[in-house]
């Protein structure tokens, strides 16, 4: 009983690629392993040169993966106070031009030793086993939590014929996840529904934002003006990323918005686009290159205005909460978790969102209370995530009750075993020919890693 836990979580990217799946699965980890009764592993895709220069920004590569990880313990140490006591493994990658995302390579269950394979996190399962092949992750470990993190479905529908991709897609997800989890956590009611899930947010936001946030109630408390700029938008600067709503709005209501500035701060394959539209508005829009949102650049903005529909629960939205400022939002299943602060502002129409944002310029936010700054930190969502995943539940605890026909339940229970088993089998099989990986989607010649990434893993050929 006294035996410790063995937590890996496997996520779909890593530093210095800035983007949810690299920095919250990350953060986790380190509040997972903070109190020591935990061993946690952090499992992230380690990728070739050629993908790496792709991938990560300013120029930044890595020429091991010890490298890598060096560079991952950095950035975090630089924003907690807590020491990190989790350990760091690679599992092979390769990025996908079309789909914009990293793809694992060859079975990547195979990371984690046999002896130590008992509680598997996957950040984005179905991203992880759309084209997985070998073990299956339920018969590896002992429990595997999936986090879903990305809005699939919404994503597809933006795309030529979106609707009916986004129709297999819901199916494809529902029975990968079916096959290999145990349980699922969806952050927000904006990510289609899955088998043995349920909706919580069990994200918290970097402690810097909550430190800034406490400096400008401070200065609020003194009487002091703590923001002096107006509005703002922070984001990858590609449509699908609010940028195609936000201007959309803005050049609907240009007549009851010519007083207003905006910010936005993004850099990212659209941006051109972006500044060209942009132009065309008679309104004052300025645009920058992407920043960390805790540059003190941004720490006088009052209003920050997030219109994205796409995102499942938006780390900016909670960074602006933390910081103290008034968020400008759509009512939409991703903003839920937001709309117990008073500072958030959710709108149903364009004029609504004239109005609040008018509002909001010309007001103060109020103070955030400690119990809702509390919401937003990472101790508290480790709390929510330690609960809702139910990683305390003892083997004994884990086991259903019989009822009073055990017959008929055992072989109800056998029943949905076999079909579940049959079905996993028949994923394995396909997911194994080449011709049909293709034919869904999969980056030719990944079924297992090259000699080039088994040697920079330090990998057995196959």
């Amino acid at each position: 009983m006294s035996k410790k836990q063995h937590i890996a979580i496997f996520t779909t990217a890593s530093l210095p690629w800035m983007t949810g799946t690299a920095v919250n699965p990350l953060f986790r980890a380190a509040y997972l392993a903070m109190d020591g009764s935990r061993e946690v592993t952090l499992v992230i895709p380690w990728l070739s040169l050629k993908d790496q220069e792709v991938v990560y920004p300013n120029k930044i590569t890595f020429s091991c993966p010890s490298n890598h990880e060096a560079y991952v313990r950095q950035w975090l140490e630089e924003r907690t106070n807590i020491r990190l006591q989790f350990s760091v493994t690679f599992y092979p990658g390769r990025f996908s031009i079309e789909k914009r995302s990293i793809l694992p390579v060859g079975d990547i269950t195979e990371t984690i030793p046999n002896e130590t394979a008992d509680i598997a996190v996957l950040e984005e399962p179905e991203h992880l086993t759309w084209y997985h092949h070998g073990q299956r992750w339920k018969t590896k470990f002992r429990r595997v939590i999936g986090v879903v993190h990305t809005n699939y479905l919404e994503y597809v529908k933006r795309e030529r014929n979106g609707y009916i991709q986004a129709f297999f897609l819901r199916y494809i997800n529902n029975w990968v996840i079916l096959i290999n989890c145990h349980k699922v956590i969806r952050l927000s009611g904006a990510t289609q529904d899955l088998p043995r899930s349920i909706i919580c947010n069990v994200h918290g936001v970097n402690p810097r934002f909550l430190e800034i946030g406490m400096a400008k109630h401070r200065q609020q408390q003194r009487g002091e003006p703590a923001f002096t700029k107006g509005a703002y938008y922070i984001g990858k600067m590609v449509w699908s990323k609010g940028y195609k709503e936000l201007l959309q709005l803005l050049s609907k209501y240009q007549n009851e918005l010519s007083d207003l500035q905006v910010d936005l701060f993004g850099s990212g394959e659209d941006s051109e686009q972006v500044k060209e539209s942009a132009k065309k508005l008679n309104l004052t829009i300025n645009i920058h290159p992407g920043r960390d949102h805790a540059d003190p650049l941004f720490h006088n903005y009052k209003v920050f205005i997030n219109p994205s529909t796409t995102d499942v629960v938006c780390t900016t939205t909670a960074e602006a909460l933390a910081m103290g400022k008034l968020v400008i939002c759509a009512n939409h299943p991703s903003n839920d978790f937001f709309k117990q602060f008073p500072n958030c502002h959710t709108y149903n129409s364009g004029k609504e969102f004239v109005k609040l944002t008018l509002k909001a310029l010309s007001e103060e936010p109020s103070p955030v209370s400690d119990e809702l700054r509390g919401k937003l930190s990472w101790e508290a969502a480790t709390e929510r995530f330690v609960k809702v995943a139910e990683l305390n539940w003892t083997v004994s605890e884990a086991i259903v009750p019989s009822n009073s026909k055990p017959f008929m339940s055992l072989s109800s229970q056998e029943l949905t075993k076999g079909v579940e088993e049959a079905s996993a089998i028949l994923h394995n099989t396909v997911s194994g020919i080449e011709v049909a990986r293709r034919a869904f989607g999969a980056i030719p010649k990944t079924l297992r890693p090259d000699e080039q990434m088994c040697k920079e893993l330090g990998l057995a050929e196959s």
